[in-house]
């Protein structure tokens, strides 16, 4: 693996705030991200480590981006307007990535759901290929998939998911939060990031989440619409940032 692709993405403290930007694949033009350009500097003005967006954002805000890790997703999920639980077929290859100066790829695999096998075998083909060229990938492993009850979100299930990614060679996870998260990052011998779920109106809610899940030992956060959607993106940022890195 290419370590400095990895620094890219993780600062010297081995921690990482990640701004997930890449919904509009799912959502469209969604309140916080209808001007990308715009939004993508307020995020990283607040600090973030690095940004995860699509192809088409990646392609088309190349200088915007440059100051940041970039993660590129690699997979997709049905719109709004279809299903919103689709396999995350792989919609991009390993060159592409290297093509744009990725510095990780990010894929999405369901476990408990009816597309486990199909989206762990796209997450252990883009790992294969990807560690090739000397890539890492990301994986986010959501339990039951992106609609899940809470029945899917256990402490169980989200350890086990983040073991499986962790044994198919993922180089980081992207999990959910749940109460004992010290079990799920004591498990998984690969570093854990939490991510942050459906929009908080509360930031505080949100906050006290990435602080919970780094105290129970997480290595950092990955982040989207509870910073973009935000009133203030920067202060947001900036704010997380600062608990991820201990400077708060």
């Amino acid at each position: 693996m290419n370590p400095r692709r990895q620094h890219h993405i993780f600062r010297p403290d081995g921690r990482t705030l990640i701004c997930a930007m890449d919904h509009g694949m799912i959502s469209g033009p969604d309140r916080g991200i209808e001007n990308m350009a715009a939004t993508l500097r307020r995020v990283i003005a607040g600090g973030v480590d690095a940004v995860m967006v699509s192809y088409g954002t990646a392609r088309r805000f190349t200088e915007v981006l440059a100051p940041v890790g970039l993660v590129l997703r690699m997979d997709g999920a049905g719109t709004v307007l279809g299903t919103m639980d689709g396999p995350g077929a792989q919609f991009y290859a390993v060159e592409d990535a290297l093509r744009l100066g990725a510095d990780a790829l990010c894929v999405t695999a369901f476990p408990a759901s009816r597309h486990e096998e199909a989206t762990l075998k796209t997450l252990a083909a883009v790992i294969r290929t990807a560690h090739g060229w000397g890539l890492p990938v990301m994986a986010e492993m959501v339990p039951g998939g992106f609609d899940s009850g809470p029945e899917h979100r256990t402490l169980e299930r989200v350890a086990l998911a983040a073991r499986v990614a962790a044994e198919l060679g993922a180089d980081w996870v992207k999990v959910p939060y749940v109460p004992g998260f010290e079990y799920v990052v004591e498990t998984c011998y690969v570093p854990v990031l939490v991510l942050g779920g459906a929009h908080r109106p509360d930031v505080a809610a949100t906050l006290d989440m990435v602080q919970s899940a780094m105290q129970a030992g997480a290595r950092g956060a990955v982040i989207g619409r509870n910073i973009w959607k935000a009133a203030e993106p920067t202060e947001v940022a900036r704010a997380l940032a600062d608990i991820i890195h201990g400077r708060g």
